[in-house]
């Protein structure tokens, strides 16, 4: 089903969705009027793939940051609509001074929901900050929902606690809750009128003595009267144990510890919260009077609960105050629980894979560039930005990144120190992160007369969390056509502006030439770099691939700077499935050439060697549940962004609904964030008994290495069963920088693995050899291996195929996955 059917569908109807969706589509089953934010993983989904498609039902938008969001969200308010603003815990800090004045205004208004995605880990975020301090010191409740279910349902709870109190409500959601994906039975759909502001504006002004007057008021009557219905309104959840030992957690750890307390056997008891401020002290002291040994608390961020519970004379022990843990597993709360988990582990290290800019990415010449000019010493420093940009780093072209639209800042102070720095340095940020708060600094440096050079790499859109629309984009959010000029509004602020084309190498060397002599020479420069996102060129230009001209190449290895292509032993280069040949523009590689060896063209799609014919595929099944079902069915899968890893969870959850687990339970976790720009990823799927997006070591019946060398990241190995099999594909792809005698053999990597039943599978050369140019049905061929293998290969295999086709049921695709499928199972 669509996004706007799952809105429409029955109330009860079970499905299995993202936290994310789950909770967009609670806001809009519980009638909430508006939504809007800023792309910042990992809350994005939420607007992108899910409010973004019901714009008919609600009111949703981007906003150029989290400060103007949040503005906007109050003015929702003062009209009477409830609204959510969605956010990252950065985003949190950077509209801070907005969230904090207006927790204090107490008259009656719309609600205003906080929902604060946290990335404890991290994956994306540039920090690991704990923001309930904060939010505990402006009076906002805050809810940290436990489940999937509880997430699906808190946008409406959080509208009833804001319209009652009149307070703005915070959502802290577990970045684990938010990017993996459970089973979800739909909300009852609600229609709710618009709050009444019965005294107008008048209480809505912030000045000094009314704010004296507000923040009496709140700790008065807001505080005593949200403490009083703690209890009631996320009720802490009780498991009665059998041990003398206690736990307590809040929001995701309910699940890990869940997860591990089944598997090990072990039952303490444990008391898990899903509000958080106010805490439920009736609740907890009346747990703490029933458990007769001692409490561990196991909590996420910071020690705050910890301190909280302490500070009332309740004797727990949680992190010491230099523990570095910030999010718990099933792993870590067996090992705080005193099991000892077995750690078969490997003898090899694993391979180092920074995350890298796309093939084919718009800023890859203009890093090489910089990064030569660094080399030579003709650019003392480059200061960067978050975002797309900071992966310059990994080129050798980006000296600092801090936060989002500070470059420009950081390149300011920087010649305000050193005056002759002026032609030497380069601050460098996206298009969507110079209208997010880099502008600002671009009027700051212009107001205080600070030559220098600023480059703005502008592909279009957000790019890094997924391609949402900036003001620079061909259209925003609801479609409509762009009318901000960058360039025009640079050069209305007094900036020199220089526009190059993203994939002219030559261009771009002689633009930031005369940019840096422009800047010695006491003037503000700005270069403005621009190719579109290769994750957003339409497909019709994403046909062409490089070419080698063996005859002339001179094995030179200059062309060596993409993944798009490799060298044999011989230095030759060997175009890999990932190139993209630049999106139709003269490829990067081909301009590096000395002697023209590389250019584009058009491949056949079939006709080639190997290429074989592909049947047509069956059309859809009807079929009924499975029984016997085995109690619990786990894989887990890893390899690096771009190869489809996350696609196995989204067949084996439609698998696991034919067969019935919907019954039980249904779990899938993800790795987001830098980890789609080339990075490692795993993806885990559970169905059955089962809690946790993340496996307990030892749990997990069949471990899937897309690239082999993935197969020895720290834990993965453990996850196995006694019996349970290891796939691995022997595609290599190689990190940037890496020499090839680095990486680690074939041979090396099976004696690693010699203890485990391990099977080699070359899906890459299965899936070339059906006709698939780009090597994307791997991943489809693995799945019809898995599908031979115990205890998956007890299943029909019309169900294996009817939740393939139900994932990808276009007929050109449905048709090629369909025979990849079947390939896999004949390997």
């Amino acid at each position: 089903m669509t996004f706007s059917d799952l809105c429409d569908a029955p109330s009860g109807t079970p499905v299995v969705l993202q936290g994310n969706i789950a909770f967009a589509l609670g806001c809009v089953r519980a009638g909430i009027h508006a939504a809007d934010g800023y792309p910042g993983t990992p809350s994005t989904e939420v607007i992108d793939r899910g409010l973004s498609q019901v714009q008919d039902r609600m009111i949703v938008g981007w906003s150029v940051n989290e400060a103007v969001a949040v503005a906007v969200g109050f003015g929702h308010t003062l009209a009477g609509n409830d609204c959510v603003v969605t956010m990252k815990i950065p985003g949190l800090f950077q509209a801070a001074d907005i969230i904090t004045s207006s927790a204090f205004y107490c008259a009656p208004r719309g609600a205003l929901i906080y929902y604060i995605a946290s990335d404890y880990t991290p994956s994306s975020t540039q920090h690991l900050l704990d923001p309930k301090a904060l939010l505990r010191s402006c009076g906002i409740p805050i809810l940290e929902p436990r489940t999937h279910q509880e997430l699906h349902e808190s946008a409406g709870l959080a509208a009833d606690i804001g319209r009652r109190f009149h307070t703005p409500v915070a959502i802290l959601a577990s970045g684990t809750l938010c990017h993996c994906e459970g089973l979800v039975r739909l909300m009852p759909t609600a229609t709710r009128p618009k709050a009444e502001l019965s005294q107008g504006f008048a209480p809505f002004v912030t000045l000094p003595a009314k704010a004296r007057v507000a923040y009496d008021r709140v700790l008065a009557e807001r505080l005593p009267a949200l403490e009083a219905v703690a209890e009631e309104i996320l009720p802490p959840v009780r498991l009665a144990g059998n041990q003398p030992v206690g736990i307590i957690t809040h929001g995701v750890n309910l699940l890990h510890v869940q997860e591990a307390c089944q598997h090990l056997g072990i039952q303490p008891h444990v008391l898990a919260l899903g509000l958080t401020n106010p805490l439920p002290w009736k609740a907890i002291e009346t747990f703490v009077a029933q458990v007769k040994g001692p409490i561990h608390v196991l909590e996420d961020g910071q020690r705050y609960l910890e301190e909280r519970l302490q500070s009332r004379g309740i004797a727990v022990s949680g992190k010491t105050p230099t523990d570095p843990t910030t999010e718990w597993s099933p792993a870590t709360v067996a090992a705080r629980l005193g099991v000892d988990l077995p750690r078969a582990g490997v003898s090899i290290a694993p391979v180092p894979r920074p995350p890298l800019i796309c093939p084919g990415c718009p800023y890859r010449l203009f890093g090489l560039i910089v990064g030569k000019m660094r080399r030579k010493g003709k650019l003392d420093a480059v200061f960067g930005d978050i975002g797309c940009n900071t992966l310059l780093h990994f080129l050798g072209a980006m000296d600092t990144v801090l936060a989002m639209g500070a470059s420009e800042g950081k390149r300011t102070g920087y010649v305000l120190a050193k005056p002759e720095a002026a032609g030497r340095c380069l601050s460098v940020l996206g298009d969507s992160t110079e209208c997010h708060s880099g502008m600002d600094a671009t009027r700051n440096a212009l107001f205080r007369h600070v030559p220098g050079v600023k480059v703005i790499l502008d592909n279009s859109w957000t790019a890094m969390t997924g391609g949402q629309p900036a003001p620079t984009s061909p259209v925003n959010l609801a479609g409509q056509s762009n009318v901000f000029d960058l360039e025009a509004s640079l050069r209305g602020h007094g900036a020199t502006v220089h526009t190059v084309d993203a994939y002219d190498k030559k261009g771009i060397e002689k633009a930031l030439q005369e940019a840096l002599q422009g800047a010695a020479d006491g003037g503000f420069h700005v270069l403005v770099v621009r190719g579109m996102c290769i994750r957003k060129v339409p497909k019709n230009r994403m046909q062409t691939r490089v070419s080698v001209d063996a005859t002339i190449c001179v094995r030179c290895g200059l062309c060596q700077i993409c993944p798009g292509l490799t060298a044999d032993a011989e230095g030759l280069p060997q175009v890999t499935p990932q190139c993209s040949g630049c999106a139709g523009n003269v490829p990067a590689c081909a301009q590096m050439c000395p002697t023209g060896a590389l250019s584009a063209h058009t491949p056949e799609v079939c006709g080639r060697t190997g290429c074989v014919e592909i049947p047509e595929a069956p059309g859809a099944r009807e079929l009924s549940p499975y029984t016997p079902l085995p109690e619990r069915l786990s894989v887990a899968v890893r390899g690096v962004g771009g190869q489809g890893n996350l696609f196995f969870g989204r067949v084996l959850t439609q698998l696991a609904f034919l067969l019935g687990y919907e019954g039980a339970n249904i779990v899938k976790g993800e790795t987001h964030g830098m980890a789609q720009m080339g990075g490692p990823v795993i993806s885990t799927f559970a169905c059955g008994t089962t809690w946790s997006p993340a496996p307990l070591p030892g749990t997990v019946h069949c471990l899937v290495a897309m690239e082999q060398a993935e197969v020895l990241r720290p834990g993965f190995v453990d996850l196995l069963t006694p019996d349970g099999t290891i796939l691995i594909a022997p595609t290599t792809i190689l990190p940037g920088g890496m020499q090839p005698e680095d990486y680690p053999t074939r041979e090396r990597i099976e004696t690693a693995l010699s203890a485990f039943t391990v099977r080699w599978v070359d899906v890459q050369a299965e899936a070339l050899r059906l006709g698939d140019v780009s090597g994307r049905s791997a991943n489809v061929v693995m799945l019809g291996v898995l599908s031979t293998l115990a205890p998956w290969n007890s299943f029909p295999v019309d169900y294996w195929l009817e939740a393939l086709r139900r994932v990808a049921p276009k007929p050109e695709v449905w048709q090629m996955n369909h025979a990849a499928f079947q390939a896999g199972r004949c390997l």
